[in-house]
């Protein structure tokens, strides 16, 4: 996924992130600061990481110069963006900026841990819908950063049958066959051998093999036999991927990649001009 200015939830996040953050003005700033003081604001990585939304540095401020890209990487110590503005404003977007900043490249450098740790087995690293509410589209553009794949965007764009919509809808078969409906790679959450074999009859895209041990999961691939593609979802850590990704699938995702990323250490130092 392409960070993507124009989508109206990017730009959405920004505003009301202003919002939320200046209210009626910021008082300290417009109290203590000359309205015709110029400024230059240097956003400095603090410690190694996968640089991510530095680019929304353009929403916020006027013609940033943007040294380090989503995707890139960026050592303890390097200038990832400086920008050049009346005082004022830096001062009051500087936390917001930050916020983003050390919040997405942490998204990003998390699932570029994630993808390093399975490297050579094959496996693609997915994220889930595990994201700040508000924020999915800047998170999952964070995950790409960091060279995860984008699962369904939301709820609307890909079918993905999971365990309560099979136990509501009386079965593997009897959902599976509803779905079919769509007219869409059907991907459909599997716990048993028997609704591995249910799903495989009915024609499944993708299996999700949930909650599964690495060893179960590997037994369960290989009776799969590449008759559908298979994904592993379920207690994924950074500390077991590996083990999963010897299973052989062709997924493993993990929701920690947003839920549990911690915001990386960024540094906004702002200098008179």
């Amino acid at each position: 996924m392409i960070l993507n200015f124009t989508h109206p939830d990017v730009r959405r996040a920004v505003e009301n992130a202003l919002a939320e953050d200046i209210g009626p003005g910021d008082l300290t700033t417009q109290t203590t600061i000359p309205a015709d003081l110029q400024a230059e604001a240097r956003f400095v990585a603090q410690q190694p990481i996968v640089v991510a939304g530095s680019e929304l540095l353009s929403i916020l401020f006027d013609a940033p110069t943007i040294q380090k890209r989503s995707g890139d990487r960026a050592l303890a110590g390097e200038q990832i963006a400086i920008v050049r503005a009346p005082a004022r404003t830096l001062l009051t977007r500087e936390r917001v900026a930050l916020n983003f900043l050390q919040r997405l490249s942490g998204v990003a450098t998390l699932a570029a841990k994630f993808v390093e740790a399975v490297d050579g087995t094959g496996v693609r690293i997915l994220d889930t819908r595990k994201t700040t509410p508000g924020l999915r589209i800047l998170e999952k553009m964070a995950a790409a950063a960091g060279g995860a794949v984008n699962h369904r965007i939301g709820l609307y764009d890909a079918i993905l049958i999971k365990n309560n919509h099979i136990r509501l809808a009386g079965g593997v078969r009897h959902a599976i066959e509803r779905a079919q409906s769509a007219n869409k790679p059907i991907e459909i959450e599997v716990r048993t051998r028997a609704e591995i074999e249910d799903a495989l009859a009915c024609g499944a895209h993708r299996l999700l093999l949930d909650n599964m041990t690495p060893s179960q999961a590997a037994s369960e691939i290989e009776f799969i036999g590449r008759r559908a593609e298979t994904e592993i979802s379920g207690g994924v850590t950074l500390e077991n991927v590996r083990a999963y990704a010897e299973a052989r699938p062709d997924f493993i995702s993990s929701g920690a990649l947003t839920h549990s990323a911690p915001a990386v250490d960024i540094n906004c130092g702002i200098y008179a001009l």
